[in-house]
Order: C-alpha cells, then structure tokens, then sequence
C-alpha cells in the first residue's frame, strides 16, 4: 500500500486535475449507469478510486446525497473538495486502499473507474473483491471500468491488467450478474484515445 500511495500521492501532488489522462469533463457513462442502477436519490454510492473525478460532482447536481469518495491520495481528495465547495462537507470522502480498506457500512452502488486495472497481482483482485462483497448491498450493483483488451498496456507508468466484462464476472463470481456493458473511446487531454470497457453488475438478492 506504501508504494502505491505514494505513487498518487506525487502524482496528485505534481499535476493538475486536467493534465492526467484519465481526466473527464463529463463522466456520462458512469453517470447513467449509477441513474439505471439506483434511480432512487436515496441511494448510497461509493466511487472507488475517485480521486478528483468530476462524478460526485454531477452526483450532487443529481440530487443524490449519501456519497462517499475513496481513494489512496489524500491530495486528490482535496482538490475534489476545494473543487465541489461547500457541499463537499456532505461527502464521506475516505482515504483508504481498497485492497485493505475495512469498509464500515453498507452501499447500494459501488463505482470504480479505472482504479480496478491497477491490480495485476491477482492476491489484490481477490483482495479488493473481498471488501466489496463485504460493503455491496443485495440487489446492489457494482460499475467497473477499466482499460478493455484493447486498450493501453499502462497507464502513469504502471502497469495495468485490462479486462472485459467476461474477465471481471470471473473476478466477481456467481452471486454477481451482468446487466450491461458499454465501450468507450475515451480522449485524453492531449487528443490521444484509450479503449475502455465499463461493466454493471446486479448482486444477487
């Protein structure tokens, strides 16, 4: 966790929310899956590996408002929070990896863009699972987007493992099935293009 943590922490530390190639204006697949998922505003969301990701944001403006923010880098944290203002004291945001990360409470939807793909040990992948099956509501349901088998063999000089919703139903296993799966061509900051896939998942009741 150590390396890790220090890694985003530099990472947020030495560049802009816009200069990382994962930045995102408008997260608009993430947000209508969560809205397909949980229409209900009382729904209780975590963004796993959120970072300064402009989802809550639109969360918020969504009327949503049991949110929860988790990422390694406290730095990333708070520029989300100078970022949203005031309304950033409504949000859980946690600091935490979430390979070891105890989670204290239960959620209906679990959101992950791209943090999920940094796990190329399968000991984390079973790691992380393990924490979301222990925070995932029945009937809750879990996005995950990373990098497809097309997509970039690293990202900000790691490596990465990619995945389609075939792979990440193995990781998740039997009590958690596919409801949707989108593809997107996703344009970083400086034009170029990634190729990632996002996955829903419907936790048996």
């Amino acid at each position: 966790m150590c390396d890790r943590s220090a890694h985003w922490e530099n990472v947020y530390a030495t560049k802009g929310e816009a200069e990382v190639s994962w930045f995102q204006d408008s997260p608009a697949i993430s947000l209508g899956m969560i809205r397909a998922a949980r229409p209900d505003q009382r729904a209780a969301i975590i963004d796993i590996g959120g970072g300064a990701s402009r989802l809550v944001d639109a969360l918020l403006q969504g009327g949503y408002r049991d949110l929860a923010v988790l990422d390694l880098s406290a730095n990333a944290l708070d520029a989300a929070k100078r970022r949203i203002g005031q309304a950033a004291s409504t949000i859980d945001w946690i600091v935490a990896d979430a390979t070891t990360w105890g989670p204290a409470r239960i959620y209906d939807v679990w959101h992950d863009r791209a943090a999920f793909h940094f796990l190329t040990d399968p000991r984390d992948r079973a790691a992380y699972v393990e924490r979301l099956r222990s925070a995932v509501a029945p009937g809750g349901h879990v996005i995950i987007a990373t990098f497809a088998p097309d997509g970039p063999e690293k990202c900000s000089g790691l490596p990465v493992q990619r995945h389609d919703s075939a792979s990440l139903a193995a990781e998740l296993g039997p009590e958690f099935e596919l409801v949707e799966t989108q593809s997107e061509t996703h344009h970083t900051p400086w034009n170029s293009t990634q190729a990632f896939q996002f996955s829903r998942f419907r936790r048996s009741s």
